[in-house]
């Protein structure tokens, strides 16, 4: 979806009926077209892309998600990371891990945070929805999440 507006109501009912890729993009945030492209390439890739603005909309009602104080440090490093919208490949390039060993801190995270495997394949935008939920939206300052961005 591209839209001028953030709506809620369309943006909560794109994630709970997806089963597969979805973005959901911001008309203003295409003067940047190579950030357009990309997002637009990720999706096409079969990722879920949502506007940062979006998500804040999302979660402007909902509280500190405890589920966070489960993951290890190492766990909330990927969470972030999945919240910038960065791949399995991405993240293990940045962390300098194998993306095997990504996939493994991204079971955990998903198990941790009590998403279980379902037919909408949403779990990791519900992931990403509540470490931006427990953050207050923020992304957190370079060298916070082990990364320098």
């Amino acid at each position: 979806m591209l839209s001028q507006y953030v709506e809620e109501r369309y943006a909560s009912d794109l994630i709970a009926a997806q089963g597969g890729p979805l973005g959901y993009l911001l008309k203003d945030r295409v003067a940047d077209v190579a950030e357009f492209l990309a997002s637009v390439q990720r999706i096409a890739e079969g990722a879920t892309v949502l506007d940062p603005e979006v998500v804040a909309q999302l979660l402007t009602r909902r509280n500190r998600d405890d589920r966070m104080l489960r993951l290890t440090e190492r766990e909330r490093t990927v969470l972030a990371l999945i919240a910038e919208g960065k791949s399995n490949q991405a993240i293990a390039g940045l962390l300098f891990l194998s993306e095997a060993s990504v996939e493994k801190h991204i079971t955990s995270i998903f198990q941790k945070l009590g998403f279980d495997p379902d037919e909408s394949g949403n779990r990791r935008v519900l992931a990403a929805l509540a470490h931006i939920e427990n953050t207050g939206g923020t992304t957190p300052p370079t060298g916070q999440t082990g990364v320098a961005r």
